[in-house]
């Protein structure tokens, strides 16, 4: 195989495409386009290529898609696109098209990162051989399990971003309230995404009786790392939530081999993150905080995660 192979990560907002040579570990030419720039997937594959000219077309891809992935039509949750693997496929004149959820290639990228390319929110170690966990919130809130098997790691592929949210102070219990009064399901991501933070941030504004003020999620953090005191109160209330979030996920899921989170908001939070209630909250589960302490929780701060897992899906070699 002397083409090189086409990968994807392509979320609500945007989709970053780069190519990998045989063998190839890493995604080369990265570019990132507006998925609203494209009526769908194959249309912004066929612009990069363009861009980018490789030497021969690529003959297999593998997709990141934020959405579940159960057959050849695949919906995608936060954008409207909608399309068939295989008319993709024979679009991009493929020989192999493989279109994976999201955060299955995250997932799949953990085992394979250096220590560069994480940042310790909660030291611990790892219980070999054990399940981990995967979460991240960006434009929506994605979430996977990785399991051992047969000496290789296996992801899989979860809707856990959708359970119902927990509150776990009466502050939290307020919030929920007030957002189950806008929404017909208060998920996780209803309050943990980009769109979750600017949830919470109109909740506390209607609870205090203040006039909508609809705010750019970044403008939210902006503020709260400006001292703005209900704009801090918001990302103070997202990591709370954050931490009730995932120490559920690893008790169910068994994830004694630890939790690495994801996404594109934490990493450019991270001294927040670290200073935060995010890490009492992970451990406070009662007569379960033991069981949860021992547990490491990475960031992962790789600018593209899920194309490493992507390169080795689009090699053979995962």
């Amino acid at each position: 195989m002397t083409a090189p192979g086409l990968i994807a990560d392509i979320g609500g907002t945007n989709a970053r495409f780069a190519l990998v040579p045989p063998g190839a570990s890493q995604g080369q030419q990265p570019l990132t386009l507006a998925c609203a720039d494209f009526p769908g997937p194959a249309e912004a594959a066929l612009a990069y290529l363009r861009k980018v000219a490789p030497p021969a077309p690529p003959a297999r891809a593998a997709f990141a898609v934020a959405c579940p992935v159960l057959a050849d039509s695949v919906a995608m949750t936060n954008h409207a696109w909608r399309f068939s693997i295989e008319e993709v496929r024979q679009t991009l004149s493929l020989e192999r098209l493989e279109v994976v959820n999201d955060f299955i290639a995250v997932a799949l990228a953990v085992p394979h990162l250096q220590a560069a390319d994480q940042a310790t929110i909660c030291p611990g170690r790892s219980a070999p051989g054990a399940p981990i966990a995967v979460a991240g919130p960006g434009t929506g809130l994605g979430v996977s399990l990785l399991v051992p098997r047969q000496g290789r790691w296996q992801a899989i592929a979860s809707e856990g971003g959708h359970v119902t949210m927990a509150a776990q102070t009466a502050r939290e219990d307020a919030i929920l309230a007030w957002l189950r009064q806008h929404f017909d399901h208060v998920s996780a991501e209803r309050v943990l995404s980009g769109p979750g933070l600017a949830n919470i941030h109109a909740a506390l504004r209607g609870l205090a009786g203040l006039p909508p003020q609809p705010l750019a999620p970044a403008d939210i953090t902006g503020q709260a790392l400006a001292g703005e005191p209900l704009a801090r109160e918001s990302l103070d209330l997202f990591f709370a939530f954050l931490g009730t979030f995932c120490g559920n996920l690893a008790l169910t899921l068994g994830a004694r081999g630890g939790l690495a989170l994801a996404g594109g908001i934490l990493p450019r939070l991270l001294p927040a993150l670290k200073a935060s209630a995010f890490a009492e909250r992970f451990r406070d589960k009662g007569r379960f905080r033991d069981w949860l302490a021992p547990l490491p929780v990475d960031l992962v701060t790789h600018p593209y995660p899920a194309f490493v897992g992507l390169a080795g899906l689009v090699n053979g070699e995962i």
